[in-house]
């Protein structure tokens, strides 16, 4: 019996389970049509009963992005209907004249309002009978709506109304979301927005764990990464979908912290290049979070890591824009058809692009155990190359040019536009396809160390057995500086930390395993948005460091105003243990050398050699161009760089020799 954590993508789906005797992997085709059932194949192929699942999936992300999520009603303050569709009034786009706002989720015909009413103060100015809110149900579901969410002025301080409302819609058969229990807090925007966001994806995510766990063998509990980087059982995961619009991405910066510190890095940026998109995010010694993040019209308010995500993959694909420019993205060809390699389309895709330069070996493409038609390619650059002006081969360059430029502006995003060097930090890559394009990045944004760990193609899927179970807890308080003080704060916390506890005990986590950690999410008086504070002795003092620190100032004779209080609850979970090799090799075996094969390199052809990784030992160096292939993945080192096998494992490849 062992666990195993899973990770669904859009290309692949990878499982990877720990043992005594080492890591089993598997690598197959996702299936988008029922992503449920790659998981129970690839459980199978595993050829064991796991004792637990740890699964991170794209399912309620991409019921948000190709709007297939549930008919959703909204429910409101009669008056307030239209506050979801109204939003922040923001403009992204301010001098685009032809810029139009995303439709909104929920339709006008489905916003309903209802009497009732709550103060800022919490107490009941217009009270809500049982009548209405049966009458109420009966009209959401009258109007064909399959799930509601609810939404109600300052019920994040008195819930009854909604509560009332969420017992009357559930009579009536309608899945139900309370935004005083997805988001107590306030803000009545983002709380509408997230709870909005809830309503349409937790339908297809109970429908979709609720197969997957008649799959699963029996007594075998599934958890699910959530987008803070944190676990969560089954059950909850339905209830608050929204909770895992990240949970597959969230799986790889874990794991990135996890073997990073194992490994000397605690300095890292993570480039995780799947099949249809990248994802990034920047640690410095820790996880990066944020609380709010703008998806398919919505601003989804929980706490997540801090990933910016762009449509560059392995299977995004190639196209010429009406000026004849090449484009890369964020169209990809997915698990099926794929790119024309598979041997179904015709659209050419960034692994194309690297099967024709040489930089993919059709003989090990997942270990072998997928077949790849190399000769179907060149007719197709041909073609695209004409069109665009171009040779076959500038073709192919093109597109790994156009989709390395993307990755390299994400990346910028999230460390010189937020005051960070990339050259201070060592650059993690991992997913199926970063390893053919990591070094090249890495040397864009002047970084001089990339780590490629074991298994990265099935990074992601190792993440989920890194992590914690996770619950966050929060409440609004408004109060000033001026009339509370920090012994008062800490005594603040009881309530939430005794829901904290009640919370862990649910998910089965023994009380000597819990740890909270609190913050503050403060900010000076007049300030719209606040800074999140760990509560320290003195959390005041902190705000103002941290002020400074952001935004250049600081004023410490203004007041701050304690906004939030968070609780996040960890329940510490038994992760894989990273041994060191103390045996070092430096020269490379012969039976670790595949063989020697030309590749493409700024349209000149090179020999480069090719090595198998599985018999790479700590020590080993490899000089470029060469390219070291695995089940999961192929690296590229290409010429001026040196790789070095490193005690645990990791290629640590060195992008400045010579």
């Amino acid at each position: 019996m062992a666990v195993v954590g899973v990770d669904t993508g859009g290309t692949f789906t990878d499982l990877i389970c720990y043992t005594e005797a080492g890591a089993t992997v598997v690598k197959l085709p996702s299936t988008p049509d029922n992503p449920a059932r790659a998981v129970l194949e690839g459980l199978a192929r595993l050829g064991l009963g796991p004792r637990k699942v740890l699964h991170g999936s794209t399912v309620a992300t991409n019921a948000l992005l190709e709007g297939k999520g549930a008919v959703t009603a909204y429910v409101a303050n009669a008056g307030f209907e239209d506050v979801i569709a109204i939003g922040r009034q923001n403009r992204p786009e301010i001098y685009d004249l032809t810029s139009r706002k995303e439709a909104c989720l929920v339709p006008e015909a489905l916003r309903f309002g209802v009497p009732g009413r709550v103060s800022a103060e919490g107490k009941v100015i217009e009270d809500l009978s049982p009548e209405q809110a049966w009458q109420l149900a009966q009209a959401v579901a009258e109007s064909g709506a399959t799930s509601a969410a609810v939404c109600l002025l300052f019920s994040f301080l008195k819930p009854e109304h909604e509560k009332l409302l969420g017992q009357a819609l559930a009579e009536a058969g309608i899945a139900v979301s309370l935004s005083s229990e997805i988001l107590a807090e306030f803000r009545e925007y983002e709380r509408a927005a997230t709870t909005v966001a809830n309503a349409y994806v937790a339908p297809v995510m109970d429908a979709y764990l609720g197969e997957l766990e008649a799959g699963l063998s029996e007594g075998a509990p599934l958890f699910v990464m959530q987008s803070s980087g944190g676990l969560v059982t089954a059950p909850v995961a339905r209830r608050e979908a929204v909770r895992t619009i990240l949970s597959g991405p969230a799986g790889g910066v874990v794991a990135a912290l996890a073997v990073g510190k194992a490994a000397g890095f605690d300095r890292l940026v993570t480039f995780d290049m799947g099949g249809t998109s990248t994802d990034v995010s920047l640690l410095d010694g820790m996880l990066s979070m944020a609380m709010e993040k703008h998806i398919a019209g919505l601003t989804v308010k929980t706490p997540m890591l801090d990933i910016h995500t762009v449509g560059a993959g392995g299977g995004s694909l190639a196209a010429l824009d009406a000026g004849g420019a090449l484009l890369v993205g964020p169209r990809s060809a997915g698990a099926d058809p794929g790119p024309a390699c598979y041997g179904k389309a015709e659209g050419l895709t960034v692994t194309d692009a690297n099967l024709f330069l040489g930089r993919l070996c059709p003989d090990h493409f997942l270990g072998g155990a997928m077949r790849l038609f190399a000769d179907r390619l060149p007719p197709l650059f041909e073609t695209l190359g004409r069109e665009a002006g171009l040779s076959a081969v500038e073709a192919a360059e093109g597109i790994v040019a156009v989709a390395e430029a993307a990755m390299e502006r994400a990346i910028r995003v999230i460390s010189v536009e937020r005051g960070h060097d990339p050259a201070e930090f060592a650059l993690l890559s991992y997913g199926g396809a970063g390893g053919l394009h990591a070094v090249s990045l890495a040397r864009l944004l002047g970084m001089g160390t990339v780590v490629v760990p074991r298994h990265p193609g099935l990074f992601s899927a190792l993440g989920m057995l890194c992590a914690d179970v996770v619950k966050d807890f929060s409440e609004t308080v408004m109060l000033g500086s001026d009339k509370v003080d920090i012994f008062e704060l800490a005594g603040l916390f009881g309530s939430l930390e005794e829901k904290a506890r009640e919370g862990m005990a649910e998910e089965g986590v023994p009380a000597a395993k819990v740890v909270l950690e609190r913050q503050l999410d403060m900010r000076y008086r007049g300030q719209s948005h606040e800074l999140p504070i760990r509560l320290v002795a003195d959390p005041f003092t902190a705000f103002h460091t941290r002020h400074e620190a952001v935004f250049g100032f600081k004023n410490p004779r203004a007041v701050i105003e304690v906004v939030t209080l968070r609780i996040r609850a960890r329940g510490v979970t038994e992760k894989p243990v990273f041994e060191q090799s103390e045996h070092r090799v430096a020269a490379v075996a012969e039976a670790a050398k595949i063989g020697e094969k030309p590749l493409v390199w700024k349209t000149r052809e090179i020999a480069a050699m090719w090595y198998d990784r599985e018999k790479l030992v700590p020590g080993n160096r490899l000089f470029g161009p060469a390219l070291v292939a695995e089940a999961s993945a192929t690296t590229f080192v290409p010429p001026k760089a040196e790789a070095l096998v490193d005690g645990f494992g990791n290629l640590v490849i060195d992008t400045r020799v010579g």
